[in-house]
């Protein structure tokens, strides 16, 4: 019997002291996981959802108007035309949203095939606008008609920038800038006007803020000239920034500019290769101009040639030229072996 009661005790004890050590584990199993972030205590026994699953899974009509708005702001003139406004009905109509035509910028690089296409779709972002248009950035297609109908329908249009758009007319263009009553930055690169049209040009602008004035730059002397220089001095007293990449001024034009332009903050004359700045000139520019770009600085951010090698060319080698013979083309077909060959044999 004595047995049995030791037994059924010893028993007792060790069950109570089995308790004891499971609720000791427990509690620090529950001090562990009061320390573990949150993040740790997700089931991993599911596969983790990648980020294209959970984009996947997202609503986009759920967003709100304006931040939908503000997605398709940040899409170009050719996305939201040809692909976000075919999404469903409700971007449809977002994209019809004047606040999104208050900047256009249209590029058509070296597919002439497409400008007239490029020109009705500017046309529709013109029209959507709603006459908020502010910015306008178009390269490589334009003509006289496009840019008349930009003018007639922006009012409110404050930064102008054409680039390679050769068939935009110096008369054209400025008949537009006369109605262009709040304009304030202009810039013309590689525009193919000629010095007495670009003067006028710069004439009918006299309150713009920031003129840019881009060209291919030469060496040769017998190109330096300075009325573009001058016309801008006469004309322009209002500047804060000017880039003139390429012009051909000489240090004659420059202190034109700086007598005249007296709230010039920045001057651009990289590949003007006709100033010399060495002197009291260059101390001038140094001193009166915080932001100033000498005329051998780089042009890695610039996305056009800044000289025109072909005049270069024929300037240094042309007294090389002057002593050789050249065959004329009879000459060259009778000294030639090909001369059987027609046009047919080379297409």
């Amino acid at each position: 019997v004595r047995l049995d009661k030791d037994r059924k005790s010893s028993e007792i004890q060790t069950g109570r002291k089995r308790e004891r050590e499971t609720e000791r584990e427990e509690l620090q199993t529950c001090s562990v996981v009061s320390r573990t972030p949150k993040r740790r205590l997700m089931d991993t026994t599911e596969p983790e959802q990648t980020l294209v699953e959970v984009a996947d899974s997202r609503n986009w009509l759920e967003l709100p108007r304006d931040v939908t708005l503000m997605i398709l702001m940040k899409l170009g003139t050719f996305e939201i035309l040809e692909t976000a406004q075919f999404v469903c009905k409700f971007w449809y109509n977002l994209c019809k949203d004047p606040s999104i035509w208050r900047l256009i910028k249209m590029q058509n690089l070296d597919e002439p095939e497409l400008e007239e296409k490029h020109r009705k779709m500017l046309c529709n972002a013109v029209d959507r606008s709603s006459g908020g248009l502010i910015s306008l950035d178009i390269e490589g297609f334009g003509s006289d008609q496009l840019i008349s109908y930009v003018a007639d329908r922006s009012n409110e249009l404050k930064h102008l920038r054409l680039a390679c758009c050769y068939s935009i007319s110096a008369d054209a263009l400025i008949e537009a800038l006369s109605k262009l009553s709040e304009l304030e930055e202009l810039e013309l690169t590689l525009c193919p006007f000629s010095a007495e049209k670009t003067k006028s040009i710069i004439c009918c602008c006299p309150f713009l803020k920031t003129f840019k004035l881009n060209e291919q730059g030469s060496r040769s002397p017998h190109l330096a000239c300075d009325d573009e220089a001058v016309a801008i001095a006469d004309s322009m007293h209002e500047l804060r920034h000017l880039q003139l990449i390429g012009n051909s001024m000489t240090n004659e034009g420059l202190k034109a500019i700086l007598d005249n332009c007296p709230h010039l903050q920045s001057l651009d004359l990289r590949a003007c290769f006709h100033v010399d700045l060495v002197g009291d000139l260059g101390k001038r520019c140094a001193q009166q101009i915080k932001t100033f770009r000498h005329p051998y600085d780089a042009t890695d951010d610039y996305s056009f040639l800044t000289t025109d090698y072909d005049s270069d060319f024929d300037e240094i080698y042309a007294d090389e030229y002057d002593g050789m013979d050249f065959l004329s083309d009879d000459e060259y077909y009778e000294f030639s072996d090909d001369d059987a060959l027609s046009s047919e044999d080379y297409f």
